[in-house]
């Protein structure tokens, strides 16, 4: 990187000595001269097969001084400035360097035909939140100069192995359908013939291979190559997509694979140049002939100008060129001739295809996997970053464009709504792309300004989305705590609009010219002079390792443009550096708050000292350095290239690696440093930022930490890493969000200690424990909780005061909460003690009674499994929980009541019965009186409990007591709808069935139903106390109130029973209801109803003692049924007025119907006839208006 307009190389390697480079071997892989044995060793997966073992060393012959030479050449210079450079120029010569311009490595032939690569140790994200590939070991630009912009590592270096590139590893290009992995398939099936390379031009036929559905097609191919760089591609089978397609593999791979038996040429103006004039013009006539059809047109047109003195092709000398480049300067253009000086040196890549297809995946919204097309993509930037390929950056400046162009943006704003979690990951993911391009260590500084201009006009535009979403919550700008910015003003360090481009914006305040930086990066053995001055104190700690002192992130954010640009040990010498660091200031801080700890716990609060979390943080430095570290430390298959499928997820395995600066005593592995660093950043106690999506993204960065926390297999060495870690955190104080006091806005650590418990579990039992109970905290709850229920964790407007802002994810952080304690729970299984503490932390620092309730079902579940015996200890646990959950919904509305209620029921059945004793003589603080009764006593009391528990008769009788109180309390506390089982659950004791039915009675007079009443009344029928049931009917029949259009009443079969009960009881009792039923019914056909049922011969008298039906029909004309004939007869009187008052001529036959009803009442009485005629005469003269229903009435009733 440069700066100040001069180029500087920062990453040179230890020079090599003379005698080291004429000792060195070439590499097992390098291409040997035509015809040589080895000239057809390929790279990725030989010939008929998908990988290539490469331990085997054959002896090799050095190369001869021409190859070496030409192979240099070939890379680095246009064959243009060769012929400026030289004016004679030998065949042989000509040929080797032609020979040597073809790219040598399938890796690149791989990145640039399918989407998914993996590659070197350790393919993951890097940087950003999705999908980015690692970064690959590859040779630094030579010394004293910096590396061309459009560079590849493993097409440049000298020494590099041609077919594996920068770094051994795993190529591989998932999918059978992929570009790549066809065109493999159509090599080895030998579809490519006619293989022939003119110059800098190579081409051939490849033939699909003839399917059950299609025939046999042969495509012809055509590849353009230039300094190690296919620069442009055709293809007969008319590919449109962003790379190439599988014929344009298979001919490449042909070249790379088998050099020796493609037909080699010079460029054909070195050919012509050789020609006489009978022979050009042999020549032409020839070729003319050949494809007439095609090229005559074109060839009649070239030869008028030619013949034109005046036409532009004319212009300069027309004499025979000497050379290529003279032939190009004489108007004579030749494709095969190679790049000129001034063309740009990049691979070929179709701009349009990349602007399609972005535009097309950004216009899916999110369906059909779009969203993983577009990581894909994002992942291919960074591999070809790593490859140190300039289209890395190109291809991300045209998918920034779509983005930035993508409609959805404008409509977003102007409805003033958020984009999806999809799309602000992918967004997420191009801001951390760019602050690695910027961060480039080798790149030229125009094209840094060129970045940093565009950069700031897209930032500019109003539909830029924000770095946090819709809030305007500020963060640290990058330049934070830099050396090189100690003189920036607080003020300056926050720009009041944060972009998702402005951290790689504030990049331009960044680089590398620092000298403690650069001797940090480019050595291992860099360690503090014997003699330090006063200002290098602080660079080192006490063991003189180097100290990096900068801002957290940024400082990652530096690893990460090392790791992708092609500088694992840079990054990793700068990683150690940083972790350093962090332990040094961890250990002051500790220090600073034993000092302070008496204080801080006396007051039970603290400050938060992180002013930003480094879990979620846009540049995420954690998983930065965690991914370095262990791509250092990750075991591949040495010595194979493999082209496998990404579908084929298979765990990384990971080995010890020593790192390199350690002290010489020291075991520290890369692998420790990882698992430290990791700890350390989640352990960081730190403010919950605003917005839903920062919070949310907090949650998803520390779920993808510990998925790969959880791929580490814990060793010795890790574990005692584990457990140094974790004592720290557990003495820390403002730094640990696990120590004794934290901040109430601090974001939870349940997800984390989780798996620190887990893992720290089979090691050191005693300190898992203690870490798990520490972070089973939850403050912002804890601290504002009321003390009634607090069963409402989302209704945060109430729980925590406006000042703070809103916790959108607190319902899945009090799950995660939940999940810690079952697991805690069930570890403890059988364990007294601990499960007391347990139980004490949950009912302590859980709020939700859902949450809880679940921890109890989990309990209960895990205590009483179906293959093995009782836990005891557990089950007494979900009882107490089970308990807690009564206590919290007793007075709130809870839709899972009911089963709470019969879960914990059956919960107290399993324990014993004096747990179903203990619930019911203290039910007034767990249930309400109708739970009390229909649910638990009912349950307690039940045959089924009985034969569960197998209790005997003093137990049986002992719950029936209990039941009998309690079924009597509630009936006294809520008699309206506890009375019926009061009396249900007494009714074996008759003194308390005595004062429940005293209960009954006494409550009818005040807020029972007469439902209520009538149900309690045909029970106590049932159970055969008719006098009892007469009574309470009565009663319910002063409640009732049927009017004149009600005869679908639902109390009228309860009326119709009531008057049954009665009739049967005998005559006074009847005598009694009567004039109930006339007060109470005004129905008329419910009247005439009753007054049928009465007239017939009474169903007996109920089994009274003493009693004895007469057999004799009772008399309408006489009391009591004389009461009720005229109360009938009134109602239809009434009932006919209302019903004509509002009568529709549809209605007129059912009213005809209803007059015939009550004809049929009126003659009952001896005059009833004369009563009815007068009846209906009155009506006619009333409704005399009404002709066509009175016509009606006469023909019926004359």
């Amino acid at each position: 990187m440069a700066e100040g307009g001069e180029q500087e190389e920062l990453l040179s390697p230890p020079p090599v000595s003379p005698a080291k480079r004429l000792c060195s071997w070439p590499s097992p892989q390098a291409h040997h001269p035509r015809g040589s044995p080895g000239a057809a060793s390929g790279g990725v997966g030989g010939v008929g097969s998908s990988c290539l073992a490469l331990g085997a060393r054959p002896h090799l012959q050095p190369e001869s001084l021409l190859d070496c030479a030409a192979k240099t050449v070939a890379e680095k210079w246009a064959y243009e400035r060769v012929e400026e450079r030289f004016e004679r120029i030998p065949e042989p010569v000509q040929r080797r360097i032609v020979y040597w311009s073809f790219p040598r490595n399938e890796r690149e032939i791989c990145m640039y035909s399918s989407f998914q690569y993996r590659g070197g140790p350790g393919a993951g994200a890097a940087g950003g939140a999705a999908g980015a590939s690692p970064a690959e070991e590859g040779p630094p630009p030579p010394p004293g100069a910096a590396a061309p912009a459009g560079s590849a590592p493993g097409a440049t270096a000298a020494g590099a192995s041609p077919g594996l590139g920068a770094g051994a590893g795993t190529v591989g290009c998932g999918g059978e359908g992929l570009p790549f992995r066809r065109g493999i398939r159509l090599l080895d099936s030998g579809s490519v013939e006619n293989v022939l390379q003119v110059g800098f031009h190579l081409s051939g036929t490849v033939t699909e291979l003839a399917t059950a559905s299609e025939p046999a097609v042969t495509y012809k191919v055509a590849i353009s190559f230039d300094r190690c760089k296919i620069t442009s591609v055709t293809c007969g089978c008319g590919n449109k997509d962003i790379f190439y397609c599988a014929h344009v593999v298979a001919l490449s791979l042909y070249r790379i694979r088998k050099p020796d038996q493609v037909k080699l040429r010079l460029p054909i103006s070195e050919t012509l140049f050789q020609m006489n004039r009978d022979q050009l013009q042999k020549f032409i006539q020839y070729l003319i002939t050949a494809h007439h059809t095609e090229v005559l047109p074109t060839a009649q047109k070239l030869a008028d100008e030619i013949l034109s003195s005046n036409s532009e092709i004319n212009q300069v000398n027309g004499n025979f060129a000497t050379s290529m480049k003279e032939a190009m300067r004489t108007g004579a253009p030749d494709p095969t001739a190679g790049a000129s000086i001034d063309d740009e040196n990049c691979w070929h890549l179709d701009e349009e295809q990349v602007k399609e297809q972005v535009k097309l995946f950004l216009s899916q919204g999110g369906y059909y996997g779009s969203g993983k097309q577009l990581n894909s993509m994002f992942a291919k930037v960074r591999e070809m970053l790593r490859m140190r390929d300039s289209n890395g950056a190109r291809m991300l400046t045209l998918i920034t464009e779509q983005f930035m162009a993508d409609p959805r943006l404008t409509l977003w704003r102007q409805q003033g709504t958020s984009m999806t979690d999809k799309c602000r990951q992918l967004w997420d993911e191009l801001g951390a792309l760019w602050v690695c391009i910027i961060l480039n260590p080798h790149c030229k500084l125009e094209e840094k300004s060129c970045w940093l201009q565009q950069l700031q006009k897209w930032s500019d535009l109003d539909v830029c989305p924000l770095e946090d979403g819709n809030y305007g919550h500020e963060l640290p700008n990058i330049t934070n705590a830099l050396p090189q910015n100690a003189n920036h003003s607080p003020d300056s360090l926050s720009r009041p609009r944060r972009t998702v481009f402005t951290r790689a914006i504030e990049g331009r305040e960044l680089h590398w010219q620092d000298g403690h930086l650069q001797r940090i990066i480019s050595s291992d053995i860099y360690t503090s002079p014997a003699c330090q001055r006063e200002s290098e104190r602080l660079l080192f700690n006490s063991q003189g390792q180097p100290l990096w002192l900068e801002h957290v992130p940024t400082a990652c954010a530096r690893v990460d443009a090392l790791r992708s640009h092609g500088y694992p040990k840079e990054a990793l010498r700068l990683t150690v550096a940083i972790i350093n660091t962090l332990r040094l200031q961890q250990q002051r801080q500790l220090e600073i708050y034993k000092h302070q700890k008496k204080e801080l716990l006396q007051r039970g609060t603290t400050t938060i000292t992180n002013l930003e979390g480094w879990v979620g943080h846009p540049l995420d430095p954690i998983g930065c350095l965690f991914l370095t570290l262990t791509e250092a430390c990750r075991l591949n298959d040495d010595g194979y290239l493999e082209v496998s499928d990404m579908n084929e997820s298979r765990p990384p395995v990971y080995q010890h690696v020593s790192v390199a600066a350690s002290c010489p005593n020291s075991s520290e592995s890369y692998l420790s440093l990882a698992l430290e660093v990791a700890l350390m950043g989640m352990g960081q106690q730190r403010v919950m930022p605003e917005g839903l999506y920062a919070q949310d993204k907090v949650c998803r960065n520390e779920e993808q930490l510990l998925s790969q926390l959880q791929e580490l297999q814990l060793d010795d060495e890790l574990v005692q890493t584990l457990q140094k870690q974790c004592l720290l955190l557990l003495e820390g104080g403002p730094f640990s969000g696990l120590g004794e006091v934290i901040h109430r806005e601090s974001v939870p650590m349940h997800t984390f200690a989780k798996y620190l418990f887990s893992a720290l579990l089979p090691h050191d039992p005693d300190l898992s424990y203690k870490l798990g109970l520490r972070a089973m905290r939850l403050p912002v709850l804890e601290n504002s909780a009321s003390a009634g229920d607090t069963s409402h964790p989302h209704h945060m407007v109430s729980v925590v005061p406006s000042r703070y802002p809103r916790w959108f994810t607190l319902g899945h952080l009090e799950s995660q909460q939940c999940e810690l304690a079952s697991t805690m729970l069930t570890a403890a299984k059988g364990d007294t003690l601990r499960l007391r503490t347990i139980l004490e932390a949950i009912q302590k620092h859980i709020h939700s009674s859902s949450l809880i309730f679940k921890l109890a079902q989990d309990a209960f579940k895990i205590a009483t499994p179906t293959d093995s015996s009782t836990d005891s200890t557990l089950l007494n646990v979900a009882l107490e929980l089970g308990l807690q959950v009564m206590r919290m919904t007793l007075s709130t509305l809870n839709w899972r009541r009911r089963e709470m209620v019969r879960w914990l029921v059956t919960c107290a059945t399993e324990v014993g019965v004096r747990a179903l004793v203990s619930i019911l003589q203290s039910w007034y603080t767990l249930f309400t009186p109708t739970e009390a009764t229909s649910i638990v006593a009912a349950t307690a009391v039940s045959h089924t409990t009985i034969l569960r528990l197998s209790l005997d008769y003093p137990q049986r009788e002992e719950l029936a007591s209990c039941a009998r109180t309690l079924a009597l309390q509630c009936a006294m506390k809520d008699p309206q709808s506890c009375a019926l089982s009061a009396l249900t659950l007494c009714e074996k004791d008759h003194i308390a069935f005595e004062a429940a039915y005293q209960i009954a009675i006494d409550a009818a007079a005040g807020g029972m139903t007469h439902s209520q009443l009538f149900t309690i009344a045909r029970y106590m029928e049932l159970r055969g106390y008719p006098l009892r049931a007469f009574k309470l009917a009565s009663l319910a029949m002063s409640h009732l109130n049927l009017a004149y259009n009600q005869d679908t009443h639902p109390a009228i079969n309860d009326v119709l029973w009531a008057c049954a009960l009665s009739h049967s009881l005998g005559k006074n009792e009847l005598a009694a209801l009567i004039p109930l039923v006339v007060k109470s019914v005004h129905c008329a056909t419910v009247l005439s109803d009753i007054l049928r049922r009465c007239t017939v011969t009474a169903p007996g008298l109920a089994g009274i003692p003493g009693r004895r039906s007469s057999g004799k029909l009772m008399s309408t004309d006489k009391a009591p049924l004389r009461q009720l004939l005229d109360a009938t007869i009134n109602a239809y009187i009434n009932t006919t007025h209302s019903r004509l008052t509002h009568i529709s001529p549809r209605h007129y036959g059912e009213f005809i119907e209803f007059l015939s009803k009550a004809r049929e009442t009126f003659l009952l009485p001896q005059d009833g006839h004369l009563q009815f005629a007068q009846f209906i005469d009155n009506l006619k003269q009333i409704y005399k208006g009404k002709k066509k229903l009175m016509l009606l009435v006469r023909e019926r009733f004359g």
